[in-house]
């Protein structure tokens, strides 16, 4: 269906509004990183000698290269497990009919409503107990846990839309229901799953409290943890603080925009068979 120029205009309008809402707060940090050390930025104004360096500076003092090593074995550790257990979740609540499957959902909902805040104690007590607190294992396990509710819940809302048509005509010709999840399912839900993946690097990659809390090495916490550095007792350096935090966010960035396609593509899936 085509539209004129007039009924476009509000879209726009709003898509303008929304880039520079989001595009400003970068200009800003920007402009902020590349002042000189020991100054104090304000607002966004373009420095006639702008100290590059800075960011050189803020690598050696946030000491970032073993926080990229410790964030690049979270997110190995992390993301394909987390995507793998709730894509099969995802396909057992959404077209399976299991036993016990409402009261499960319901559980991930409950999930879904509490904070990090509220869990962070026990989360603690039960590592401790276990034996694995300060350990990169404890935590890979921790955020398995905490983005588990949302990632099964994103999976059942596309496994759910999928015709029933597909897994009888797979039964028909001879598959089984791990053939039918693997051949025909796994393939069609692509974008979900790529767009699943995203949001738990993202995730995983900007954890803080858990990493703080439950590890007390700062070396295998991750690159969010880097920001402390800047901060002392009495005193915070901003510019190098606004460089740092560009740095950190420099993966997500990169990572979000070679794959944002596949989320744009998977949201608009979603609500279209909605």
């Amino acid at each position: 269906m085509q539209t004129n120029v007039r009924e476009r205009i509000p879209g726009l309008v709003l898509l303008i509004l929304a880039m520079i809402f989001s595009i400003f707060p970068l200009l800003s940090m920007l402009s902020a990183a590349l002042q000189p050390q020991g100054s104090l930025p304000l607002g966004i104004s373009w420095p006639s000698d702008p100290q590059w360096h800075n960011f050189v500076d803020a690598w050696r003092v946030a000491e970032v290269t073993p926080l990229l090593v410790s964030s690049v074995i979270l997110v190995i550790g992390v993301v394909p497990i987390a995507a793998l257990c709730a894509t099969m979740a995802g396909f057992a609540l959404g077209q399976l009919k299991v036993v016990g499957g409402t009261v499960v959902l319901m559980v991930l909902i409950f999930g879904l409503t509490l904070p990090k805040e509220a869990t962070i104690v026990p989360l603690y007590y039960q590592l401790e107990m276990m034996g694995i607190l300060n350990t990169r294992i404890g935590l890979i396990l921790v955020l398995i846990g905490t983005f588990m509710p949302f990632a099964a819940y994103w999976m059942r809302a596309h496994f759910i839309t999928m015709p029933k048509e597909l897994s009888e005509a797979s039964a028909i010709d001879g598959a089984n229901r791990w053939q039918d999840f693997t051949k025909i399912q796994i393939p069609l839900a692509l974008p979900a799953v790529t767009s699943m993946c995203l949001l738990l690097f993202l995730w995983t990659w900007n954890t803080f409290l858990q990493a703080i809390v439950l590890i007390d090495d700062p070396s295998q916490r991750t690159m969010a943890g880097a920001l402390q550095n800047f901060v002392g007792q009495y005193t915070t350096d901003v510019v190098l603080l606004n460089a740092g935090s560009l740095l950190i966010m420099a993966p997500t960035i990169v990572v979000f925009l070679i794959f944002q396609r596949h989320f744009v593509k998977a949201m608009i899936s979603g609500a279209v068979k909605g």
